[in-house]
């Protein structure tokens, strides 16, 4: 059996704005809930997102991206 896991990263976010990649730690934020999935155990993971930067970071951390529409964000 495999696990997955989907993270939802808007990036329109109206707290923080572009909270998912700002810095934390000279990391961006979005990397740590990738990394925490994966040291998990978890099988593939998952980032979904309007914003291309959110998605472009998170591939770039061996997440598969799904691009979804600012209309459903």
């Amino acid at each position: 059996m495999k696990i997955i896991a989907i993270i939802l990263a808007r990036g329109g976010s109206k707290g923080i704005p572009r909270k998912n990649i700002r810095n934390l730690n000279g990391i961006p934020l979005i990397n740590y809930t990738i990394k925490q999935c994966f040291d998990a155990g978890i099988d593939n993971v998952f980032t979904s997102s309007d914003d291309d930067e959110i998605l472009e970071i998170a591939e770039n951390q061996g997440s598969k991206i799904i691009k979804r529409p600012k209309e459903i964000s």
